[in-house]
């Protein structure tokens, strides 16, 4: 069998190799920062990328006291440096010496002006959705082999046991990240989850990338009910973050945030349910007490107290009756007595008891002096009687019949 080469050896050669190459030795090298990691021995630990490759670095301390400013995500930099192989993860680096800041990088630019279009269409200011208190389920976008799904899972599980957590897996980082995400959403069925779940665990900035793709943003808006975004670790801020209802530092934090804990609704409804004992038999004793004390009444214990004053009234109304019926009576007789004796006066029999006479024709009518006519027969009446009478023209000195 041929001689093999250890894995050091062959490392080994490797640096030997890089390091033979004088130009990599000394060299500018020109990119965006990512994934910047600032040691507490004072080391920084960064990526240099660029559109088409990406390269692991690190500034020791003696090197960094000469910064100017902390490096940050997004910074656009000329770095001094050499290539070198750390034997072992047995990865190509560059040691950098010297950082030159040649402003904002183009991505980071880029995701700036696409921040600021989606805040200026309204999308990061529309008002923050209600979480349900108990979802009838949970739906969870992420990767079906993540930390992130086990984390949520697990959480849930401890916090209400038994709540339905339904997995819509998606390609969190790459180039099809983005399309698996919006695929993942547009098919959650809005009928049989009431909150959305959407994230994965931390990384880089670029591992987060599909997180702030347009069309993810989108369609975490366009969802119609509530969506908490869990993406990377706290520090991490995506455009997903901004759209979502509420933003989760962790996945975890996103299981707390979606569902109560089962015993504490248990015992906030047992806690309930003895204020409401605790109510009803205040409430009990009150009318109790209530009743007794009308029960008690005078005016219930003699009823007679209640209707005496109205026996009075009565009996003075009654009273007060009479005697103006009485009034009126006496009125009335005195009335008629007036009358009485005014009739009298009026019967035609008591002249002609007093010697009178009158005169009436065959007709019944009353005939006066003026108007009796000669050798007509006339009836004359007295109180004990009549006559009939027919005057007769005579000569006379006096003209009388």
């Amino acid at each position: 069998m041929p001689a093999a080469l250890s894995v050091s050896e062959l490392v080994a050669g490797i640096r030997r190799l890089v390091e033979g190459v004088p130009e990599w030795q000394r060299v500018w090298v020109s990119g965006e920062v990512s994934g910047v990691r600032h040691h507490s021995s004072g080391h920084w630990y960064f990526t240099l990328k660029d559109d088409g490759a990406q390269m692991r670095a690190v500034m020791f301390r003696r090197d960094a006291q000469m910064l100017r400013e902390p490096l940050q995500d997004g910074m656009a930099v000329m770095v001094y440096g050499r290539v070198g192989v750390f034997e072992r993860d047995g990865q190509t680096q560059l040691y950098v010496s010297l950082v030159r800041d040649m402003g904002r990088g183009s991505q980071d630019l880029q995701l700036e002006l696409l921040k600021q279009r989606l805040h200026a269409e309204g999308l990061f200011s529309r008002p923050k959705r209600r979480l349900p208190m108990v979802p009838r389920a949970v739906g969870m976008v992420t990767s079906p082999t993540g930390a992130a799904r086990h984390d949520i899972e697990t959480v849930i599980q401890r916090r209400y046991p038994g709540m339905p957590v339904r997995l819509f897996p998606v390609v969190v980082q790459g180039r099809d990240a983005p399309r698996s995400i919006v695929d993942a959403l547009m098919g959650i069925p809005h009928n049989s989850v009431d909150v959305v779940i959407i994230g994965r665990g931390g990384g880089a900035k670029e591992d987060l990338a599909a997180f702030n793709d347009e069309w993810v943003v989108r369609a975490v808006y366009a969802m119609p009910i509530p969506v908490i975004s869990a993406v990377g670790h706290e520090i991490d801020t995506t455009l997903v973050d901004l759209v979502s209802d509420m933003r989760a530092p962790t996945p975890s934090a996103a299981a707390e945030l979606a569902v109560p804990e089962l015993q504490q609704l248990l015992d906030w409804q047992t806690h309930l349910g003895d204020r409401l004992k605790s109510a009803m038999r205040q409430r009990f004793l009150w009318e109790r007490n209530r009743l007794n004390g009308w029960v008690t009444h005078g005016l219930l214990a003699h009823p007679d107290t209640l209707f005496r004053e109205y026996h009075h009234q009565l009996d003075r109304l009654d009273e007060r009756g009479e005697r103006a019926f009485e009034r009126i009576l006496v009125s009335l007789r005195h009335r008629y007595e007036r009358v009485s004796g005014s009739l009298g006066l009026l019967n035609p029999e008591l002249p002609l008891e007093r010697g009178y006479a009158y005169v009436t024709s065959r007709e019944g009518q009353l005939v006066t002096r003026d108007a009796v006519q000669w050798d007509q027969t006339y009836e004359v009446h007295w109180h004990d009687g009549s006559l009939w009478v027919t005057p007769q023209h005579q000569e006379s000195g006096d003209g009388g019949v």
